[in-house]
């Protein structure tokens, strides 16, 4: 009779290891698809390096890159999302567009970003340290932990001042020079730049740039995050030429009242895009000016739309127009579009959590062209909803 033959020690070892490979590449997935986590599978199975970065495989086309939206004192830009991700259909336009405004720096760079893990913004970082420029950076402490673009920087020498709080420093933000602002939803990373709705902002204010400072001088030199930020914003309404522009930092300046008396005001119509709306008071608001007349139309991010915490339920209990996005990915924008006049955007989600803990900023501007840009994106983000892939 034959012996039934054991698996050598060797062999044994071998399947272990699989099994744990395994096991681990399961978890990752579930991370990235609740979004607990971004992981760049491209990058993990060393078919590509960071986007436009050095050493990057020729057989990647380089990515596409097209005009902002430009106005007088501004510069809009919008990611542009394909399903699947591939390297041939991506658009880096926002990506260069946060590296030639660093690049344009002479004197100094306030940084105050969520996560960072795009490695050609790393670079431009770099480069304005070495050529003279004064660079400073704030962060969330776990991310500092875990995106290797920020800690190459730290390691570099870049002063990076973690929050060291659970709830999140989650500002996007960059003031250029004390003249400059970039602010939006988009977090410089490869998920955030390829694959989720994105925009973000540039724009040439002296007097906005002296908001973002302030409120970057407060978590940067005296460590005072969220509910410990003073409320000191040096001109929380500033005009731009025929345009008023209001300034809000979370959770200091009250930005849900804020947005719920401009919603109040909403003669006509109230549209917007969310990552996150659970916020029960803003909700109100959009469905009672509903009940008033004004049209509403709304496209709630898929992942968390379906608890009992979103405001998509109660919306749609009352029959408003409101949808889940149809981006396979992720809707990441945090806008209203209120009269076709005026537009919400920044890092604010519209959580309890964003108004009372996280350190957020949000602007609202006044401007009918840009309004009319926003509503461009709005439309194409409905149209998606609708027919979603």
């Amino acid at each position: 009779m034959a012996k039934k033959r054991r698996p050598s020690q060797k062999q044994a070892t071998v399947l272990r290891t699989l099994v744990l490979i395994l096991l681990v590449v399961g978890l990752l997935f579930i991370a990235d698809q609740v979004g607990l986590i971004e992981v760049n599978w491209l990058a993990l199975l060393g078919l590509e390096t960071s986007p436009g970065g050095p050493g990057q495989p020729t057989s990647i086309p380089p990515a596409i890159t097209v005009e902002p939206i430009s106005g007088e004192w501004y510069q809009l830009y919008f990611t542009t999302p394909h399903y699947p991700d591939e390297p041939a259909t991506r658009v880096d336009t926002i990506e260069q567009g946060l590296i030639k405004a660093i690049a344009g720096a002479q004197r100094s760079l306030d940084i105050a970003i969520y996560e960072l893990n795009l490695n050609p913004v790393g670079d431009a970082i770099l480069a304005a340290r070495d050529r003279g420029v004064t660079v400073r950076m704030v962060t969330d402490s776990d991310s500092l932990e875990e995106n290797k673009t920020l800690i190459r920087l730290k390691k570099a020498g870049i002063p990076i001042v973690p929050d060291e709080r659970n709830p999140i420093m989650h500002n996007k933000f960059v003031v250029v020079d004390g003249r400059a602002v970039w602010t939006g939803s988009w977090n410089f990373t490869i998920n955030d730049t390829f694959r989720n709705n994105n925009n973000a902002i540039y724009i040439q204010s002296p007097q906005l740039a002296q908001n973002y400072t302030a409120e970057f001088e407060e978590m940067f030199s005296q460590h005072a995050f969220g509910p410990a930020s003073p409320a000191n914003t040096p001109n929380p309404r500033i005009q731009m030429g025929d345009t008023w522009i209001e300034t809000c930092f979370a959770p200091e300046d009250g930005c849900a009242a804020q947005l719920i008396q401009l919603l109040n005001r909403a003669q006509q119509s109230i549209r917007f895009m969310a990552f996150s709306f659970t916020h029960d008071e803003i909700g109100r608001a959009v469905i009672e000016r509903a009940r008033a007349g004004v049209k509403v139309q709304g496209v709630f991010e898929t992942r968390g739309s379906d608890t009992e915490y979103s405001q998509l339920g109660p919306m749609k209990k009352q029959k408003l127009d409101v949808w889940q996005d149809g981006n396979p990915y992720t809707l990441h924008h945090k806008v209203f579009i209120v009269d076709e006049g005026v537009v919400v955007l920044g890092s604010f989600n519209f959580t309890g959590s964003a108004n009372e803990a996280n350190d957020e900023n949000m602007l609202v501007i006044h401007n009918a062209d840009i309004a009319r840009q926003f509503l461009a994106e709005f439309d194409r983000v409905y149209a998606q909803a609708q027919n979603p892939k």
